[in-house]
């Protein structure tokens, strides 16, 4: 449903999107909000997108859509050096994006959330449901990387790149989404270490989750998502592996499964399932 069709100007308040900030310590987070259908019991939605990426892309838009048609409430932001969020995204660290993920759960949103994560997003989503497991109802992975910088970044990385981020203290990384490279710095590597969930012992979460990976991922393997889908403890979990999927997971066919996913995965959650 589009907003023009919508019958009177408070349906059109409460479905369109509200773009605004938030102060947190380090920034200033822009943030947009989908209010829902007034006095709804349904699970809001949390997107939290991916390294280097932001709230507008395409995965992003098809969820507000899904969102609109529903009534739903829906929050997605930009965490800080990200998108239109001030900082300076090569100071950022999991930690630091974790803390504005948390904020924005706390003041942003109420009642049971289903957290969409789509690559980094996918990490904070289950440092969120593992720091806030009265909050989180479902969680729905996409392309998840947890643990990336340790296991797809540094263990990867050859002796010179890693002597050259010990002593310089950043590595520009050429990047295949954009033509300026990544920059790499020595605290996201080390502090990173400090939130790694694939230590080997199993993930307890309260929350149900649902991962969706593409098997021709070129920067998250599917045997990386595999293995958190095998860590995970929850009282449900499925792993969807798409073929031909490939890590941004936007084609047509792979937003559909998204919106199927999601439909299913809120409607378990809106009955307490």
């Amino acid at each position: 449903m589009q907003p023009e069709l919508l019958n009177t100007q408070r349906e059109r308040e409460l479905w369109l999107d509200r773009p605004q900030e938030m102060d947190v310590p380090a920034a200033r987070l822009a943030c947009t909000v989908l209010a829902g259908r007034e006095g709804s019991p349904q699970a809001g939605v949390l997107f939290l997108h991916g390294f280097q990426s932001d709230q507008r892309g395409t995965k992003a838009e098809a969820l507000a859509a899904f969102a609109a048609e529903q009534g739903r409430p829906l929050v997605r932001f930009d965490l800080s050096g990200h998108g239109q969020s001030s900082g300076v995204f090569q100071d950022g660290t999991i930690g630091l994006w974790r803390a504005d993920a948390l904020s924005v759960l706390d003041r942003l949103t109420t009642g049971r959330q289903v957290l969409v994560g789509s690559s980094m997003g996918a990490w904070l989503a289950l440092l969120l449901a593992i720091a806030r497991p009265e909050r989180v109802a479902g969680l729905l992975l996409l392309a998840p990387a947890p643990d990336f910088t340790e296991t797809l970044m540094w263990q990867g990385f050859s002796p010179d790149i890693q002597a050259k981020i010990l002593r310089d203290g950043v590595w520009l990384r050429p990047s295949a989404y954009s033509s300026e490279p990544q920059p790499i710095s020595r605290a996201l590597i080390e502090e990173g270490q400090r939130w790694l969930v694939l230590s080997g012992a199993p993930l307890k979460l309260a929350a149900r989750v649902r991962i969706l990976q593409g098997d021709c991922d070129m920067d998250v393997p599917w045997s990386h998502a595999f293995k958190l889908f095998q860590q995970i403890e929850a009282p449900e979990t499925h792993f969807t592996l798409i073929k031909g999927g490939d890590h941004r997971l936007s084609s047509p066919e792979c937003l559909q499964a998204l919106r199927d996913t999601l439909a299913a995965l809120c409607a378990e959650c809106d009955r307490g399932e």
